[in-house]
């Protein structure tokens, strides 16, 4: 193997590592979006996207000559060439072999690393999701707990309300049953005056007789006066 053909082995190798760590199922979301914040990675990033696509056009380059060299190596004219000389039947098929694993090797790797791109973009997406829910989460247990809470407010004034308007009604009883004892008294007040009032008209009616009485009797002794006096007189 080539020394270009060993390192683009290598770094599927390392592609293949870095997918499974990224894939690890214990590892969250939430923690690789920690790791991709590390300073060192912003200081990267400049150069990041020049690099990735340096490598796609690397492999791409790579992956297209190992495809010319499997279509070289298979196509017929080498093949009848291959069937006269039995050791040129081993080297083609060697040469053959070689091509085709190149082919699936820079193949594999650009495959990967554009894999490897994608999980780490869907990794920061998820990352930003599950904060995004988490914080509407809290946001909804906020809003769960005021609801509880102006519900327990609600219950509070409903009861509250509802003792009021026993209070009430029970100071309305008394108040009416108190506004019937003033009507009840009132009108044996009223009742009293009244029949006050009648005896005062008795009263006068019966005083005014007894003066007119007093009057005739009055009358009457000057009469009897008046009377007695000429008789007195003739005694004499």
């Amino acid at each position: 193997m080539t020394l270009q053909w060993t390192a683009v082995a290598l770094f599927l190798y390392g592609e293949i590592a870095v997918n499974l760590i990224l894939c690890i199922p214990f590892i969250s979301a939430q923690r690789w979006r920690l790791i991709f914040n590390w300073r060192i990675w912003k200081w990267l990033s400049s150069y990041w996207n020049k690099f990735f696509f340096t490598m796609i056009m690397v492999l791409i380059i790579l992956f297209l000559d190992a495809l010319r060299e499997v279509h070289k190596y298979s196509a017929p004219e080498p093949m009848q060439d291959a069937k006269v000389n039995a050791n040129l039947y081993d080297h083609i098929h060697m040469k053959l072999f070689r091509a085709q694993r190149n082919l699936y090797i820079s193949g594999f790797s650009l495959f990967l690393w554009l894999i490897m791109r994608q999980v780490v973009t869907l990794l920061n997406q998820v990352a930003v999701m599950l904060e995004n829910s988490e914080g509407i989460q809290r946001q909804m247990d906020n809003a769960v707990k005021a609801a509880k809470h102006h519900q327990e407010d609600n219950l509070k004034l409903k009861q509250a309300l509802l003792n009021d308007e026993k209070l009430m009604s029970a100071k309305n009883k008394e108040l009416k049953l108190e506004a019937e004892k003033l009507a009840g008294q009132l009108k044996a007040a009223e009742e009293a005056v009244h029949k006050s009032h009648a005896e005062v008209e008795a009263m006068k009616r019966q005083t005014k007789g007894l003066a007119q009485e007093y009057d005739r009797l009055l009358r009457e002794h000057h009469q009897l006066q008046n009377l007695r006096s000429p008789e007195d007189k003739k005694d004499q």
